[in-house]
C-alpha cells in the first residue's frame, strides 16, 4: 500500500482522533478547574461557618488558579480583619493555605508591642471586602 492511499484511508480518521483527545483534555482541564474552585469554596464556608476545620486546605496554587486571590483574616487580640493577597507572599505555591495561619501577625498589634498577635484565617475570597471600616490590608505582615 502506497503512503498515499494510506493516508486517504487512515489520514481522517487520524485527525478526527487527534480532535476528539484535545476535546478530551480540555473537557478535563475545564473539569478539574471547577473541581479545586469548588473545593475552595467549601474550605471558605467551613472556616466562615464552622471555625474549621482547617485542614485538609487548598495549595497556594490552587487558590490562586482558581481565583481566590485573598486570604482574609481576623486579629486574635483586636479583632482587626484585613485580607492577605496570595500571589504577593514569600512561600512556595505548593503549601497548603492552613499553614499559612502560624506565621501571619496583625500589624497594629505588633506597633503598640512587643510581641506578635496571632490571626486566624477566616476564608479564601476573589476581592477583599473593603466594606468595613476594619480593612487595612498593609497592616497584616504575610512574612
Amino acid at each position: 500500500m502506497s503512503a498515499r492511499s494510506r493516508d486517504r484511508i487512515f489520514g481522517d480518521k487520524l485527525r478526527a482522533a487527534k480532535i476528539r483527545l484535545e476535546s478530551a483534555r480540555r473537557q478535563s482541564r475545564d473539569a478539574e478547574s471547577d473541581i479545586v474552585a469548588a473545593e475552595c469554596e467549601v474550605w471558605s464556608a467551613q472556616m466562615e461557618g464552622y471555625g474549621g476545620p482547617a485542614q485538609p486546605s487548598p495549595t497556594i496554587a490552587q487558590a490562586v488558579g482558581a481565583g481566590f486571590f485573598f486570604l482574609e483574616v481576623k486579629c486574635r487580640r483586636c479583632n482587626h480583619q484585613g485580607a492577605v493577597d496570595l500571589r504577593r507572599l514569600r512561600r512556595h505555591e505548593s503549601t497548603e493555605i492552613w499553614r499559612l495561619e502560624a506565621s501571619l501577625s496583625c500589624e497594629r498589634c505588633r506597633a503598640g508591642h512587643r510581641w506578635k498577635a496571632e490571626v486566624h484565617m477566616i476564608r479564601l475570597s476573589r476581592a477583599p471586602d473593603t466594606s468595613g471600616p476594619w480593612y487595612a490590608p498593609d497592616e497584616l505582615d504575610g512574612h
